[in-house]
């Protein structure tokens, strides 16, 4: 969540509240890229062949697949949702066991060799510009989910992602150029002034530094969103991302043994360390490839939305945290004016060129 809360092919020009040139069509999102085939548009740069997506990937995005057929496409997204936001509250169990660092290590770790062995990125031929982009993506994905997992060690997970999650809704209007829009992130305003119990809440008793993570992890996310399409214009399909997430845990890996020591190995530490890299990485691209055949961007983007509420609840199923009634008003607050502005009609689409996304 987020699931961060992880990117594929990205394209080039900004359109709207979404990404998008003739050449690579496709659409931002706050996962990051959605659809298209890999291109680039400056002129100097030589075109490659686009590789295929990886076997698995490609049965189980095909439109006769059982899951495809059956399981309506919004239901998938929503699966997918859940999967990111419940990683994020497995991950808050992990902290207190070995800290924020080694937290982060585990995830980076088991998600970086997943991604290694199931997409085999292809690292000749690269150019300088090339890895000075998947390196700057690469350090932005290591400090999203430094700030995002310092923020969850110290406030409630629904609160955290909700506050994070103005980081792409900022972006997403300034980059739409309509005025309405500015109401909608007014309004998200007013939803993260109530959410962060500011109005309600004593000042000594306010955790300001976990307040000040979650933003920082917002603005991080918008980050991430702005290099994995700098990143996908120039690597194929999910090479970028997966250098990308092996460069983070390359950057995470030394400081986080270092600090966590044997504990980063204890058996109780492994595998929740490797449930976090499924639930949020592995499962949710799975879940929402094959989503995306049917769904229109607007209408994933208006159900993504609907993460600080699956977070909130993610909180007191998981974690027993409860918020309060100006924090769910603040929480609603949010959603709304997320969707509005993701949710808008944008570029007509296509099932190929919806065929994948990103995740966190």
């Amino acid at each position: 969540m987020v699931a961060t809360q992880d990117a594929c092919p990205a394209r080039a020009a900004f359109h709207n509240t979404w990404l998008w040139s003739p050449e690579s069509p496709g659409y931002l999102t706050p996962r990051g890229w959605v659809g298209g085939h890999v291109g680039t548009t400056d002129p100097s740069r030589e075109r490659r062949p686009c590789r295929r997506r990886p076997a698995f990937l490609d049965a189980i995005a095909h439109p006769r697949h059982p899951v495809t057929r059956r399981v309506p496409a919004p239901l998938l997204v929503l699966a997918a949702i859940v999967s990111v936001q419940f990683g994020a509250a497995m991950a808050a169990t992990l902290i207190p066991l070995v800290g924020v660092f080694g937290a982060v290590t585990l995830r980076f770790t088991f998600a970086a060799t997943v991604l290694l062995v199931i997409v085999r990125p292809r690292l000749r031929g690269r150019t300088t510009a090339d890895w000075l982009v998947v390196s700057a993506f690469g350090a932005i994905l290591a400090m999203m989910n430094l700030f995002f997992y310092g923020a969850l060690a110290r406030i409630p997970i629904g609160v955290a992602v909700t506050i994070e999650f103005t980081g792409p809704l900022v972006l997403a209007t300034v980059l739409s150029h309509r005025r309405k829009d500015l109401l909608a992130v007014a309004g998200a305003g007013l939803g993260v002034v109530l959410i962060s119990g500011i109005t309600s809440t004593p000042w000594a008793q306010i955790d300001l530094a976990g307040l000040g993570l979650a933003l920082a992890a917002g603005v991080a996310w918008a980050g991430y969103i702005v290099f994995s399409a700098r990143t996908g214009v120039r690597f194929a399909q999910l090479d970028g991302l997966a250098i990308a997430m092996t460069i983070a845990a390359l950057l995470v890996a030394p400081v986080g043994v270092a600090i966590t020591g044997s504990a980063l190995w204890a058996p109780n530490a492994l595998w929740r360390g490797a449930t976090i890299a499924v639930l949020s990485s592995v499962l949710p691209y799975s879940l929402e490839l094959i989503a995306l055949r049917r769904l229109a961007a607007h209408v994933f983007g208006i159900l993504l939305s609907l993460e600080p509420a699956v977070a909130a609840l993610a909180g007191l199923v998981v974690l027993g945290q409860q918020l309060s009634a100006p924090q769910l008003l603040g929480m609603g607050c949010v959603v709304a004016a997320s969707g509005l502005v993701m949710g808008r009609k944008s570029v007509p689409s296509t099932p190929e060129a919806l065929a994948e996304t990103t995740n966190q």
